[in-house]
């Protein structure tokens, strides 16, 4: 090596049997340095240097016919396998309770040589990157597969707090200059945006970190750097890059044990303030709001359309994401720019076609925007949906009157009661078809809506109106229609809220008959919301004194619903039960019957451990991490695989390796049957997504019409 240090090649002059021989002995070394890197460590190091000393001193003349992808590949593998073992001697030292001084020294010396090949790689990209579009994928892999061994990750080793901040400081802070070069380069851009990038559990975590570390990197870079990774992209037939803020929220989205647990990681330290670990939510979310701060004008198109998908995504802690950004914005922005999106927000609402998840996401963003709104542009937003016209009330219903200021506030609730209990009558005096029940839910939803957040604003006139409405609304409920009917179930769901606000005022009667109505209706198991409006009313009896006279009647029923709904396994009913239980039994006079609620020693002991706020599982810290990852490697299931076509795929093709006539019947029978789930599976998912077409429900009873023919065969 030293002999060959002391070639000189003159690069005016052509002399391609020189080149090659270089190249040649590049490569030689190369091959020499696999055999010897479980030999000598000094030997393997100083053998590296000298091969990128080399292809640096030469690169004018040889860096186009150097196997830059090997070069790469093999720098790559030997950080991983020292950095590995770097871990395997913090895990060993961990483990152990002496401290070991001969353990520390090979702990630090494989430190030192995790760095020098970092420091090789950082070195080696920087002169070579337009080479390097084959080897983009291997340094992407780089990053994730370090990160994924390295605390917080779920599938970390075990090693001290004191060895992780070595690591950190000495061979970690390497990676991120690394990214930083590689961040203006379009093949790495393509591999970590690639619309096809399916990784496995382990890799999504440190996926995420990457993508928050180039969001932090890209406010310092110009327009179009960030215009390369915030646009999406056609590369080929085959390939598609998304955008970075789509990829962020999809890769969030995949970290749902992350987010559980949760995991923590280094926080932001303020001024004067200690620095305080933060949720992996929390990181992403203010990096993900520093990021919009900085973001080009001509990239708010790609920004607007990002966090609009995400708002509709089918994941709950990805909508929220989406919001929390949104109204980051909304903040940041400008009063115009806030009124701007809540007119798009309110209009999206419009055109919904009926309830999905879409929907629900939707009207919490409108409610939340709506608070940040100033008071000019809240008064051109009454003109524009105005309450007194019975079409915006579905608007209405999902926005609070508390963001309102107290003029105004009572202005437009009056107006929007004045509306509801007009559309009320107007149905009560009509022939009162079950078609039109919907129409009445969305009224019901609204006057829900004033008397939730703008009741104080209310005189007791209009109180009266309402709770009259409520009241010959309620006369025409019975058990059977409210089994029957879904529409009924969800007007009987908003009646008892609404009815409950009223409770010191209602007619004992009528009590009466909502509790009985309430323990008959709970035998026949009815939704979830039915349960949980059912528990809304419940809790408002607590500040109700019930005559004497009617007690009999009352009191038995209530506390059969209360057992009934205490015994739910459903855990969120469960935890309303609890909560509902807790806020009557701590408000009513009637102590005697608090006790005849707990029927069995199961629930008294539930009741208990909720008050006392003790926890029904004891679970050590280990095992909740390994009951995560095994929870994560179970359910995760990318969506973009749920498709029909897989679903075809499916059901064409027999299974790898095993000829067709080799399968008992038995088998065939439960091969179809599998493809034909997963094939519905598949049309429930996109049901989720998005409206259905026209042609799928005829299409859909010709299916139903075939397996009732089946059926006759089978039996």
């Amino acid at each position: 090596m030293e002999l060959l240090d002391m070639v000189c090649m003159d690069p005016l002059i052509d002399e391609n049997d020189d080149i090659l021989n270089m190249v040649v002995v590049i490569h030689s070394l190369l091959d020499i340095c696999s055999v010897i890197s479980s030999m000598d460590h000094a030997f393997h190091a100083n053998t590296w240097k000298f091969i990128i000393k080399q292809s640096l001193k030469h690169q004018s003349v040889i860096k186009s016919q150097l196997k830059h992808k090997d070069i790469i590949t093999g720098l790559c593998e030997d950080i991983l396998f020292s950095f590995h073992s770097c871990l395997q001697l913090a895990e060993q030292m961990t483990r152990s309770d002496a401290q070991d001084n001969a353990d520390y020294r090979l702990f630090q010396k494989t430190l030192k040589l995790c760095r020098f090949f970092a420091n090789s790689l950082l070195h080696y990209t920087k002169e070579f990157l337009p080479f390097l579009s084959d080897s983009c994928c291997t340094l992407h892999q780089l990053y994730l597969q370090i990160h994924s061994k390295f605390p917080p990750s779920l599938y970390a080793a075990g090693i001290s707090k004191a060895q992780q901040e070595e690591i950190a400081g000495a061979f970690l802070v390497t990676l991120d200059p690394l990214i930083s070069q590689l961040l203006t380069f379009p093949p790495f851009v393509e591999v970590v945006l690639d619309s096809k990038l399916e990784l496995p559990c382990e890799l999504q975590f440190p996926q995420c970190l990457l993508l928050v570390v180039i969001m932090d990197e890209l406010p310092s870079r110009p327009e179009d750097v960030q215009t390369l990774w915030c646009t999406e992209s056609e590369v080929s037939e085959a390939t598609t890059r998304v955008s970075l803020l789509k990829a962020i929220f999809s890769s969030f989205e995949q970290c749902s044990g992350e987010l559980s647990l949760p995991v923590r990681l280094q926080g932001v330290q303020g001024k004067g303030q200690a620095e305080v670990a933060v949720t992996l939510y929390q990181h992403v979310c203010v990096h993900l709001c520093a990021f919009i701060a900085s973001l080009h004008p001509s990239v708010f198109p790609e920004l607007d359309t990002a966090l609009l998908n995400a708002v509709l995504s089918a994941s709950m802690i990805t909508s929220l994401l989406a919001m929390d950004a949104w109204c980051f914005l909304a903040r940041y922005g400008t009063a115009e720019l806030c009124a701007h999106h809540v007119t798009i927000v309110a209009h999206l609402i419009k055109s919904c076609p009926g309830e999905c998840y879409q929907l629900s996401n939707l009207s919490i963003l409108l409610r939340r925007l709506f608070f940040f709104m100033a008071p000019p542009q809240q008064v051109e937003f009454i003109q524009k949906f105005s309450p007194k016209e019975a079409e915006n009330l579905l608007l209405w219903q999902y926005i609070s009157f508390q963001a309102l200021p107290a003029e105004l506030r009572k202005q437009t609730a009056l107006e929007v009661l004045r509306a509801g209990t007009a559309q009320c009558r107007k149905w009560l005096g009509s022939s009162r078809t079950l078609g039109e029940l919907e129409s009445l839910n969305t009224v019901l939803s609204a006057l829900l809506a004033v008397c939730n957040s703008a009741g104080e604003a209310l005189d007791m006139g209009q109180q009266t109106v309402v709770k009259e409405v409520g009241s010959q609304l309620w006369s025409l409920l019975n058990i059977k229609l409210v089994t029957d009917q879904p529409y009924v179930q969800q007007t009987l769901s908003l009646l008892l809220p609404l009815l409950g606000f009223f409770i010191q005022t209602l007619d004992p009667q009528l009590i009466s008959q909502v509790i009985t109505l309430q323990a008959s209706l709970l035998k026949s198991e009815p939704p979830d919301h039915v349960r949980l409006a059912v528990l809304d009313f419940l809790s408002s009896l607590g500040k109700l004194s019930i005559p004497q006279a009617i007690q009999d009647k009352i009191l038995p029923n209530l506390s059969s619903v209360f057992a009934l709904l205490l015994a739910d396994r459903n855990w969120l009913l469960e935890q309303h039960s609890l909560e509902a239980f807790t806020q009557f039994a701590e408000g009513t006079n009637h102590e005697e019957i608090v006790p005849q609620c707990l029927s069995s020693e199961e629930t008294k002991n539930k009741v208990v451990s909720f008050l006392e706020k003790t926890g029904f599982v004891d679970e050590t810290a280990a095992a909740r991490v390994e009951r995560v990852k095994q929870e994560k490697g179970t359910f995760w299931e990318p969506f973009a695989k749920v498709t029909v076509e897989a679903a075809k795929r499916s059901s064409l093709q027999p299974c790898a390796k095993r000829a067709r006539h080799e399968l008992p019947l038995e088998e065939e029978y439960r091969s179809a049957l599998q493809a034909a789930t997963t094939a519905l599976e598949a049309i429930e998912h996109l049901l989720q997504k998005s409206p259905p077409p026209d042609w799928l429900l005829m299409k859909m009873e010709t299916l139903q019409e075939r397996i009732d023919k089946l059926k006759r065969h089978v039996f």
